[in-house]
């Protein structure tokens, strides 16, 4: 029998003899006075006592036996340490001693006390069990090579890491402050299907599903964008949603089937103005949070200052490669394709041979050639004016036809939205999508006749914001991984 067994099989024991002895073990309720922090706020002198008797609760974390004296924390949002004294109460002590496991809930009542080592504590009159845990916590979590399982038993993370604790505390956080600065400009919050007959707003593949009664196939959302404009065509001129998405893709560092969304549609305005919004955003939100201007991610020490910097697409590919591609023909972005070895991977997301293909094929080699850039942005960049085949969704840039007023704002290397100037043209906009549908394999999304028709009753000049959450939370907050921001993050089955 391995150790694990064992102490298994002795916490059964204690369970049943608590039982016979009458005793709950998985009680409805403990009536909870204090907080750790009511606790730690009395003013004490050293081996002084309170004299209102406190009532917390919380998992024991640790539990050292010296005699007559027990020694223990207990955690919640934070740790506190409960002392038991046989001259105080030797019928809590002799229960602790005999029943009480680490990994255990336990309801202590008592009277704040102030230890010799200055720790303010509770010194325990009566002690409960709440919850008697039947597997041991384990020994040497933080020691655990396979950082994967911390992530598939998240619950464990966060018993034994804190610190992971205060990460999604933050989290929730950002997503307050993102709320209460869009409510504050006068943006009103909706809720839009996750569950769609025809997927799109975005380039991706979708997860697929069945509506059983209907016999018709169905999709998770990948992104709430047509459902939004739909909304500014019945006359809302402030929207936004914070939802989820799903996209049925690659999984890495920053990137997770299912994530969350912020997306934020604003009339009369065009991508200018929601560039200066997204910065705005960032900046409240760090305020609130505490963070100041200038930040360390990872290796970085990130400066937030406004105005962020902006590059063109054609200016950053030649700074930082050296390639001319606002000046060259096909041709020769084709060959310098097959010299950086890219070639092949574009070539497999389009059709040849079709209507306008080429066209597909100079702009998703432009885009394969800013995969290469993007690294470079390490302070914040507004990366602006793509390819117009890139998306069908975006007006043209009104300087250069051939491309649109798009802007993919980056931090520390890693793409944190996308931000348009809204196409509301939709004679244009079935044009685009019947060409985007010519030119890709899998990635161009089903034709939305209904919005298009929506279009067709005029929907206002618009600027649209897509900012992801997940991906800012991991800036925010220093983490390395998108994994580290989410509470379930996807995880490949164990076989």
């Amino acid at each position: 029998m391995g150790r694990k067994e064992e102490i298994v099989k002795e916490r059964l024991k204690k369970i049943k003899e608590l039982e016979e002895k009458n005793i709950e073990v998985y009680p409805y309720y403990f009536d909870i006075n204090a907080s750790y922090e009511d606790v730690k706020k009395i003013d004490l002198k050293i081996d002084e006592k309170g004299k209102k008797i406190l009532k917390v609760a919380g998992r024991v974390i640790s539990k050292r036996v010296l005699g007559n004296i027990c020694f223990f924390h207990i955690q919640n949002k934070e740790k506190l340490q409960i002392v038991l004294e046989k001259k105080f109460s030797k019928e809590s002590l002799d229960f602790f001693k005999r029943y009480v496991d680490v990994g255990d809930f336990v309801g202590v009542e008592g009277v704040a006390y102030r230890t010799r080592t200055g720790e303010k504590s509770i010194l325990a009159k009566n002690i409960k069990i709440l919850c008697k845990a039947i597997f041991p916590l384990p020994e040497k979590w933080h020691g655990l090579k396979d950082v994967e399982e911390r992530y598939r038993k998240r619950y464990l993370d966060l018993i034994m890491n804190l610190e992971l604790k205060k990460v999604f505390e933050i989290r929730a956080k950002i997503i307050n402050a993102i709320r209460e600065f869009l409510n504050s400009k006068g943006f009103i919050e909706v809720e839009v299907p996750i569950l769609q007959p025809v997927y799109g707003g975005a380039t991706a593949r979708p997860f697929i599903t069945e509506l059983h009664d209907l016999h018709m196939p169905m999709y998770l959302s990948i992104s709430p964008e047509l459902y939004l404009k739909r909304l500014l065509v019945g006359g809302f001129e402030k929207v936004y949603t914070i939802s989820k998405c799903f996209r049925n893709e690659g999984i890495d560092k920053t990137h997770n089937p299912e994530f969350t969304m912020l997306e934020a549609y604003w009339a009369y305005v065009d991508y200018n103005t929601m560039i200066e919004l997204f910065e705005e955003i960032f900046e409240y939100t760090m305020k609130k949070i505490g963070l100041k201007k200038k930040i360390k991610y990872q290796d970085f020490e990130i400066s937030f200052e406004r105005p962020w910097k902006k590059i063109t697409v054609y200016e950053a590919i030649k700074k930082y490669l050296n390639v001319d591609v606002k000046n060259m023909s096909d041709e020769e972005i084709i060959e310098k394709a097959k010299e950086l070895n890219i070639l092949q991977r574009v070539e497999e997301k389009l059709k040849m041979g079709k209507v306008d293909s080429l066209n597909f094929l100079r702009a998703y080699i432009i885009n394969e050639l800013l995969d290469m850039v993007t690294p470079n942005f390490v302070q914040p960049t507004h990366l602006i004016n793509h390819p117009l085949e890139l998306t069908p969704l975006c007006k043209k840039n009104r300087e250069d036809p051939r491309l649109i007023e798009r802007c993919e704002p980056f931090i520390a290397g890693v793409e944190v939205g996308n931000i348009y100037s809204e196409l509301n043209d939709p004679r244009l906009q079935e044009k685009l999508f019947l060409l985007q549908q010519k030119a890709l394999k899998r990635e161009a999304h089903p034709i939305d006749k209904d919005f298009l028709e929506a279009l067709c009753y005029g929907m206002p000049p618009a600027g649209g914001l897509g900012l992801g959450i997940d991906r800012m939370v991991m800036i925010l907050t220093n983490q390395p991984s998108i994994k580290d921001t989410i509470l379930f993050p996807f995880m490949k089955p164990k076989e």
